[in-house]
């Protein structure tokens, strides 16, 4: 009898957060197979080393790894060790400064000491592609890059806007996608996991798959998450990501600054909650029976919990409380006194710009819609995100702050 869960039990799990899955038919009925022989699937993602720590951005498909193990399959942790030799074009308009050896083997060996915060290290098999990729030779890297031509390569929309722009492009880039592809036969996948943006490397594993007589491996593809600022992806070198080995305190409070909008994709991608738990409690945001920062207390205490543990997570929570929303609410600011009928719309709703206008920290409606777009509007320490707010979730004492100013708004 088969130790896997049914079919549709699995893909639950698996097609949460997922962007695109190439083809969700064929992934149902590979999981078919494996159900009814009782072979797991081998999934992989590869990582390649190239700075020594990892964000939460790296971690959308680790953990999308871990749903596979949770499930029973067999998850590979391909270091790319000889493709960071060459530096993923992916997303690049420059070709990137090639990493040594020697900081290649110390970035990888830090990667391992990471991702077992969210894989199980007793069940997982790390793999380095130099095994394999390594031993090609001259004689075979010519073989295998003549399955693919150049004008191939070009439809890759890195090269083509490189090529376009009359931005050198080298010739060992045009290898990355043919040795990444090259790793999935080298594994033998039934699956592959990669963001959207590795789109073209993906598939490029699925034609030599064909080529080498193996069954096209499935492409699933988690989006790309965005950093801090809401706007562009996560990285270190843009100043807008986490880091998974920061300490509890700096983690908890860089997620309490995200916004109300962007915290409902890390719940999605950062978490392992049920689409229908995370859909119930954005409809109690949304019919004012739940707090936003409430909801982002807990997105952050829960991914803080998933790498310090849970002591570590209350710990941060209880710090954060006490350095921002207890100082704001203790702040000798001027108070004045706001009736709700003044500064609400006929629905009843609290309208933001009219309050700012009330307490006089705007001039006009159209410098407060203004203030907002900038996201220069905190209210009780949250950046606001809508014109309105719930009136029935309105505690008694508001703290608006616009750039540096702040007032309280004594609800009445």
């Amino acid at each position: 009898m088969s130790t896997f869960l049914p079919v549709d039990e699995q893909m639950d799990l698996l097609e949460k957060g997922a962007a695109e899955i190439i083809r969700t038919s064929d992934l149902r009925e590979r999981l078919e197979l494996s159900r009814t022989i009782g072979r797991p699937l081998r999934i992989k993602a590869g990582f390649d080393p190239t700075a020594p720590d990892l964000h939460l951005g790296h971690t959308v498909l680790m953990r999308k790894l871990r749903h596979f193990q949770q499930l029973g399959h067999t998850v590979i942790f391909l270091v790319g060790d000889f493709t960071a030799l060459i530096g993923d074009p992916t997303g690049r308009n420059v070709t990137r400064k090639p990493l040594t050896r020697e900081q290649i083997d110390v970035n990888a060996e830090t990667y391992k000491q990471q991702v077992f915060r969210i894989l199980d290290q007793s069940v997982t098999e790390v793999r380095y592609n130099s095994e394999w990729l390594g031993k090609l030779g001259y004689e075979g890297t010519i073989r295998l890059t003549a399955h693919f031509t150049v004008s191939q390569m070009l439809e890759r929309d890195d090269f083509s806007k490189r090529f376009n722009a009359e931005q050198p492009i080298s010739l060992h880039e045009l290898l990355y996608p043919v040795m990444q592809g090259y790793d999935s036969v080298a594994l033998e996948c039934d699956v592959e996991l990669g963001g959207t943006d590795q789109k073209f490397n993906l598939l490029c594993g699925r034609e030599l798959q064909r080529h080498y007589g193996q069954k096209p491996q499935i492409v699933l593809m988690t989006p790309i998450l965005e950093g801090l600022d809401g706007v562009q992806k996560m990285s270190k070198s843009l100043g807008n990501a986490v880091g998974i080995n920061e300490p509890p305190s700096e983690m908890y409070g860089k997620l309490m600054s995200i916004s109300d909008e962007l915290m409902w994709k890390y719940w999605l991608l950062l978490t392992d909650l049920k689409q229908s738990e995370i859909d119930a409690m954005r409809a109690e945001v949304a019919a004012g029976t739940l707090h936003p920062m409430e909801t982002k207390k807990k997105l952050a205490r829960t991914i803080v919990a998933g790498f310090h543990g849970e002591a570590a997570a209350q710990s941060a929570d209880e710090n954060w409380a006490r350095m921002f929303q207890q100082k704001e609410a203790a702040e000798d600011l001027e108070e004045v006194a706001v009736a709700l009928a003044d500064v609400a719309g006929p629905d009843g709703q609290l309208r933001v710009p009219k309050l700012l206008v009330q307490l006089k920290l705007a001039t006009s409606g159209a410098e407060a819609n203004r203030k907002i777009a900038e996201k220069a509007v905190k209210i009780d320490g949250s950046v606001v995100e809508s014109m309105t707010i719930q009136a029935p979730t309105l505690p008694a004492r508001l703290v608006v702050r616009l750039g540096k100013r702040a007032k309280a708004a004594l609800i009445s």
